[in-house]
């Protein structure tokens, strides 16, 4: 093994050191380097496999679980390879550390970007077939047979012709002598039994029991729980505060100024937030007091007038003469994550290291990614990157929220002051108001429609970049690697879906014109393409209808050079009855959009009655290349309906005064039960490379809605939410 990997001894333990166990592990080409954690620590390299004496298969599951279920889909692919028996394989979360990094984002362990089955798809197959050759090997030394002869099925090693099998736990301590296969032959996917089957999520009994630890379930000894009241404004600072009523109240421990603001700490949650209520404080309001949406939305609008930086050039549209001109602007606003389970984490410090618990999707990284979880707290502690141990927690909805690291570093910072575990938890209202938004982003598009076809499309998108908030300085090389190609400046996540619209149209420019106000902007489901989704899908449903076609028919016929996304649209319409009389009042509305390697058309069927749009069914067809498991496919891209739904008919986050205006459910609200359609997925068969799910489902259902609301209606909505 070339000298630069990890050694034997850190891939493979022996029995004495194990406990009668086979551990193998997988490197993935790229990731860290570094030492790994030594012999007695119970986990090896990325994506690894436990085989223990009563024939248990643990998997070592390396991205975080917030129900998009990853924790599932996994260990099947390891199960696949290793031909377990699936009623004994389990899983555990992976510790912090660089050799647990996601491939597809360098050195950042982190789950975002609908990755992490298309980061496992090789080396965790590679794990399991690497474990089941050892344990054929194993069987056949001690049957004094050629491997060759034997087989596996269910957890167990066979050899037909002598009648001889052995099940994997008996095998483990005669496995862990030998040595790891360099390499291994993987199925074929005609051979798969688990892949691409409908499998129930290994956590779904805890789940639906209670028995799942989420990060605000997390208890321990001696620990006490923080809210912290922060400036309702935003750039605003504390000024100062009188702690003596709040310190006063039944279970209130401490009062303590942070960076954040001031933290109440008691002995229980509702204790410590009633203590917050009871603060006296006096803020520093900012330079920003003054912010409102309405200013915010003039100066979008100016920038659309402004020559923007080039994201993509075909043709040229400005030669483009005679036709038919059509012109649009569309809105889309600021939103929350709004995620179920509220910001939290725990921590324990101690003289010489750091403990953290916490609901994250970002363990360890890059410094130029913000360093994940523990270089947040080992900054925040004092400590050693090395002395901080991060426990993951399943995430009560993530959203890319939890890609964030500011309750992190309040939590480090409480329990290294008071020397106590600390659990800091926010409420709604704190998550409400001090998120950081989808960007809001306004949009002029001009197109050209000459003998029923668009020669000329013109698309100016502002919004703000995720990116350079991240990443101060913006966009270094090493990035363009690692994402879509950085060009002339250009974030390609607020671009993206608008720069590489899959129609064929000559004459195409897009252009962006970056937004620097003071809202703080993030990741969130499905990035940029939850806003283009809705402009591109509604504005060439408006060339449709100035083309006096079918917005089915048109879309087809432009869609000749990308067969995938011809085949979805086919799909979803055939199953939809699209072109078929619907029931009085209802209309049906048609999008496609190709996000994280998938492509997804939607039909919404709607009815309007006065102010009250309504949707009764939502027909999906998904290309997602190889489906590991259907089950978890149909429900993220449902997931994804009523996730895009919500945002589609309610969500807006305003401000006033530099205030947000929305605190809870009340006033931005999801989708509720009673509003919620019939969902239909149809997943088009492939046998490419599995790609992203969990985000795919979202972008085009604002546009499939307020397409038909338009067939409906005669009324063409261009601003989020959709608002007769």
């Amino acid at each position: 093994m070339n000298d630069s990997r990890p050694s034997r001894r850190d891939f493979l333990r022996t029995g004495a050191v194990a406990g009668g166990a086979l551990v193998v592990g997988a490197l993935i080409p790229g990731c860290g380097r570094e030492p790994l954690p030594p012999p007695a620590a119970p986990f090896a390299p990325n994506a690894w496999v436990r085989i223990t004496q009563d024939g248990w298969v643990t998997v070592v599951v390396d991205r975080s679980e917030m129900g998009q279920g990853v924790a599932t889909a996994l260990p099947m692919l390891v199960a696949e390879e290793l031909d377990a028996d699936w009623s004994k394989v389990r899983f555990e979360f992976a510790p912090a550390h660089p050799t647990y990094a996601n491939p597809l984002f360098g050195a950042a362990q982190l789950t975002g970007g609908s990755s992490s089955v298309r980061a496992a798809w090789q080396p965790l197959r590679e794990a399991g077939a690497k474990a089941r050759a050892m344990l054929v090997q194993a069987a056949a030394h001690e049957w004094k047979v050629t491997p060759d002869a034997c087989r596996t099925e269910n957890g167990y090693v066979l050899h037909e012709p002598s009648g001889q099998r052995a099940d994997y736990g008996s095998l483990v301590t005669a496995a862990a002598r030998l040595s790891i296969p360099a390499t291994v032959k993987l199925k074929e996917a005609q051979a798969f039994r688990l892949i691409g089957k409908p499998t129930p999520r290994l956590d779904a009994t805890q789940q639906v029991e209670g028995r799942t630890t989420f990060g605000i379930d997390v208890q321990l000894p001696g620990m006490l729980t923080a809210c912290i009241a922060r400036c309702p404004t935003l750039g605003g600072k504390l000024g100062r505060f009188d702690g003596a009523k709040a310190g006063a109240l039944p279970g209130v421990k401490h009062v303590i100024a942070l960076d954040s603001g001031v933290a109440v700490v008691a002995d229980g949650y509702w204790n410590a937030r009633q203590g917050v209520e009871a603060l006296d404080v006096t803020w520093e309001h900012g330079p920003h007091a003054n912010l409102s949406s309405v200013a915010l939305a003039d100066e979008f609008e100016q920038a659309l007038d402004l020559e923007g930086k080039l994201a993509r050039r075909d043709g040229d549209v400005s030669i483009i003469k005679g036709g038919t001109r059509i012109e649009a602007r569309y809105r889309v606003p600021y939103l929350a994550h709004a995620t179920m389970e509220p910001m939290n984490c725990t921590a324990h410090m101690s003289a010489a290291r750091c403990e953290v618990w916490a609901p994250t999707q970002y363990q360890q990284g890059d410094p130029n990614f913000g360093g994940g979880v523990r270089r947040v707290a080992a900054q925040a502690a004092g400590l050693k990157e090395a002395e901080v141990e991060v426990r993951t927690t399943h995430l009560g909805g993530g959203f890319g929220r939890r890609l964030e690291l500011d309750y992190v570093a309040d939590a480090v910072t409480l329990s290294r002051k008071l020397g106590v575990p600390v659990k800091v938890v926010w409420s709604r209202e704190d998550d409400m108001q001090h998120d950081f938004f989808r960007p809001a982003s306004h949009h002029a598009l001009e197109a050209v429609i000459d003998q029923g076809k668009p020669v000329a499309w013109r698309h100016r998108v502002a919004s703000q970049s995720i990116l350079a908030r991240w990443i101060p300085g913006f966009l270094p090389e090493w990035l363009a690697s690692l994402l879509t190609p950085v060009k002339n400046g250009v974030d390609p996540n607020a671009v993206e879906g608008a720069a590489d619209m899959p129609y064929a149209i000559a004459n195409v420019r897009v252009e962006w014109m970056p937004m620097d106000v003071p809202v703080p902007v993030g990741f969130w489901r499905s990035v940029g393409h939850s806003y283009t989704g809705f402009v591109v899908e509604s504005f060439i449903d408006e060339l449709a209808h100035a083309a006096q076609a079918d917005p089915f028919e048109f879309r087809r016929a432009l869609l000749a050079n990308a067969p995938r996304h011809r085949k979805v649209l086919e799909v979803a319409a055939e199953k939809s009855g699209w072109g078929r009389s619907l029931e009085a009042g209802r209309r049906h509305g048609i999008a496609v959009h190709e996000s994280f390697g998938s492509v997804v058309a939607e039909v919404a069927e709607v009815s309007v009655n006065g102010s009250e749009i309504r949707v009764h069914r939502v027909v999906c067809a998904v290309h997602c290349g190889l489906a590991v498991n259907p089950s978890t496919i149909e429900a993220q891209i449902s997931g994804g309906v009523v996730f895009g739904l919500s945002a589609a008919l309610h969500g807006e986050i305003t401000f006033e005064n530099g205030r947000v205006q929305q605190s809870n459910f009340h006033d931005y609200a999801p989708l509720r039960c009673a509003e919620a359609p019939r969902i239909e997925v149809h997943i088009v068969g492939s046998g490419d490379t599995p790609a992203g799910v969990g985000e795919p489902g979202v972008p085009p259902i604002a546009a499939a809605v307020a397409n038909a609301v338009f067939a409906a209606t005669g009324k063409r909505l261009r601003s989020l939410p959709l608002r007769m």
